[in-house]
C-alpha cells in the first residue's frame, strides 16, 4: 500500500497548528492544512504490512479501509479515495477532527514510534470531499414506507438517521437542543470543530428526506408510548450525561461548576445562542481574570482547559489522581492497543500547570465562595500520603472526571421500569444479549451510542448508529443491505 519505500524515504509529519499565543484570542479551529502533495506523501508512508491493524477492532470501530485510501491517495484519485472513506464512516470530518486515532496507535509502524498519520490523511479527505462537491444528498430510490423515529442528534443518532433514511424509511429527528448535534454541537469546543460542519451534513440529511425536530424533548414534550404507537420503530440515542459524583466536600461553594454545563455555555455563545438552554441551566460561567482549577484527566478537562485560556484565565491547573505517565509505552506489550503513555493536548501544550498523583482533598472557601483547593499528594493505591497537603488558590474550579450514563429523568423516567438498565453501576440502557440487534426490553424501541454503551469516542457512536439502523431495517424489512 502506498509507495512499497516511501516509510523508508519519508519522515512522519504532521498538520501544524497556529502559536498558543495566537490561537488562544479566538474560538475557530487552528489547525493548519497541508498541501495535497504533503498529504499524499504522508499516505505513501503507508506499508504493505500484511496484517493491517489500523482497521481492524484494535485500530478502527468503524472498520475504516486506511491502506485502501492512503493508497488512493498517494495514486492521486482522491475522489475514489473520498468514496472509499464514506463507504465506512458517515462523517470523516468530525472524526479526522476530535477521534483520538487509536488507529494510528495499531499502525504497524507505530512499533517504531512514526505511525502513519491516518488523522491528518482523514482529515484531508473529508475536506476535500467539500471541495470536489462531493457531498450531496443521497436519497432512496425506493420509499419503504416504514416510518422510524430518532430519539437524539448527536453522532449516534446522525448516522443511524442518515443510514434509515437512504435506505428508504421515512426518519423524524427529535433533538432536545434548539440545533441539531447533541454534545457534538454543544459539547465539543469550536476550536477543535466548528459546527458548520453539522450543518452541512443536517442540510445533506434533509436532502436525503430525513426530519429534523428541535426542541422537542421526548418523556416532556412527547411520550414514548406516543412515538411507540405511530412508527415502525423508534431508535434512542440520548446519549451519556449524567457526570459522576466526584464526592468533593464543600463542593456548593460559588465557583465550582462541573464541566459539561461550562462547555454547553460557551459553545452556545460562540453559536449566536442564548446561553441558557433547557437541558444546561445554571448561572452563567466565566474565567476571566481568573485562578483555574480543574480536576480530571480526560478530554473534557482538557476542553475546559482550552476554554478557560479563550476567556482569559490569570492561570489553569489541571489535576490528574493517576501518576504521571512514561514518555513512551513497551511496545511488546502494548501494541496494537490503546497505549498508556504521557500525551499533551493542545489546549494543555496552551500553558495549562499539570499536577498529576495528586487527590483533590476539599474545596475552601470564604463566605461561601471558592478560594482555593485543597490537595495532597497520593500512593501507588491513591491514598492521600499525610503532610503532602497544599493549597492551589482559586476562584473557579471545574470537575471531569467522566459520566455514570444518561440521564435519569426525561425520556428514562417516563419509560420507568420497562426499560431495563445494565448492572455495571453506569445505569447504561441494555439491550439484547447478541449484542448485534440493540433491541431493548420495550417493544420497538432501539438503542445505541453512549446511553448503550457508556462514555466514549465519536467514532464508537458512528459504528453504533450504523449498525443500529441495520438491524432496525433487517426488522423491518427481513433483509438490508446496510453494513454492519
Amino acid at each position: 500500500m502506498g509507495k512499497v519505500t516511501g516509510f523508508l524515504e519519508i519522515d512522519r509529519q504532521t498538520a501544524k497548528y497556529q502559536p498558543a499565543s495566537d490561537r488562544i484570542r479566538h474560538f475557530r479551529e487552528f489547525t493548519l492544512p497541508m498541501s495535497d502533495e504533503e498529504v499524499g506523501k504522508q499516505a505513501a508512508r503507508c506499508m504493505d504490512c500484511g496484517i493491517p491493524y489500523c482497521h481492524g477492532p484494535t485500530g478502527c470501530p468503524i472498520h475504516n479501509q486506511i491502506p485502501d485510501w492512503n493508497d488512493l491517495v498517494y495514486a492521486g484519485d482522491w475522489e475514489t479515495a473520498v468514496r472509499n472513506l464514506h463507504s465506512t464512516n458517515n462523517f470523516p470530518e468530525f472524526t479526522g477532527r476530535i477521534c483520538p486515532a487509536p488507529c494510528e496507535e495499531a499502525c504497524t509502524l507505530n512499533l517504531e514510534d512514526a505511525p502513519v498519520a491516518i488523522k491528518t490523511v482523514e482529515q484531508a479527505l473529508a475536506d476535500k470531499a467539500y471541495k470536489l462537491g462531493l457531498v450531496k444528498p443521497q436519497p432512496a430510490s425506493v420509499q419503504s414506507g416504514k416510518r422510524v423515529a430518532v430519539i437524539g442528534s448527536g453522532p449516534a443518532g446522525m448516522a443511524a438517521a442518515q443510514q434509515l433514511g437512504r435506505a428508504g424509511h421515512a426518519v423524524d429527528v427529535f433533538e432536545r437542543e434548539s440545533r441539531p448535534g447533541g454534545l457534538l454541537r454543544y459539547g465539543i469546543p469550536d476550536f477543535k470543530m466548528e459546527k458548520h460542519w453539522i450543518d452541512k451534513r443536517v442540510e445533506q440529511m434533509r436532502g436525503e428526506g430525513v426530519t429534523f425536530h428541535c426542541g422537542v424533548e421526548i418523556g416532556r414534550d412527547r411520550k414514548i408510548a406516543d412515538l411507540q404507537a405511530e412508527y415502525d420503530a423508534v431508535l434512542y440515542c440520548g446519549g451519556a450525561e449524567r457526570p459522576r459524583d466526584a464526592g468533593i466536600p464543600n463542593n456548593g461553594l460559588a465557583g465550582i461548576h462541573e464541566a459539561m454545563p461550562y462547555l454547553v455555555q460557551q459553545n452556545r455563545r460562540v453559536g449566536g445562542e442564548a446561553v441558557q438552554s433547557r437541558g444546561w441551566a445554571g448561572p452563567e460561567i466565566w474565567a476571566g481574570g481568573k485562578h483555574v482549577v480543574v480536576v480530571g484527566g480526560g478530554d473534557t478537562a482538557s476542553d475546559c482547559v482550552g476554554t478557560a485560556f479563550r476567556q482569559g484565565a490569570v492561570k489553569v491547573t489541571q489535576l490528574d489522581i493517576r501518576p504521571q505517565p512514561p514518555k513512551t509505552e513497551n511496545k511488546l506489550e502494548v501494541w496494537p492497543y490503546w497505549a498508556t503513555k504521557m500525551r499533551t493536548s493542545s489546549s494543555q501544550a496552551e500553558g495549562a500547570v499539570r499536577e498529576f498523583q495528586v487527590a483533590t482533598l476539599e474545596f475552601v472557601g470564604e463566605d461561601g465562595v471558592l478560594t482555593g483547593v485543597k490537595c495532597a499528594e497520593v500512593d501507588e493505591r491513591r491514598k492521600p500520603i499525610p503532610g503532602t497537603e497544599f493549597v492551589i488558590k482559586a476562584d473557579l474550579a471545574f470537575t471531569a472526571i467522566g459520566f455514570a450514563g444518561p440521564m435519569t429523568d426525561g425520556l428514562m423516567a417516563d419509560a420507568g421500569a420497562a426499560l431495563a438498565t445494565k448492572a455495571d453501576n453506569r445505569g447504561n440502557v441494555a439491550v439484547a444479549a447478541d449484542d448485534q440487534s440493540y433491541r431493548s426490553s420495550m417493544e420497538k424501541l432501539y438503542v445505541a451510542g453512549d446511553v448503550r454503551r457508556g462514555q466514549s469516542l465519536v467514532v464508537w457512536a458512528i459504528r453504533e448508529g450504523r449498525q443500529a439502523a441495520r438491524s432496525i431495517d433487517l426488522d423491518l424489512m427481513g433483509a438490508t443491505t446496510l453494513p454492519r
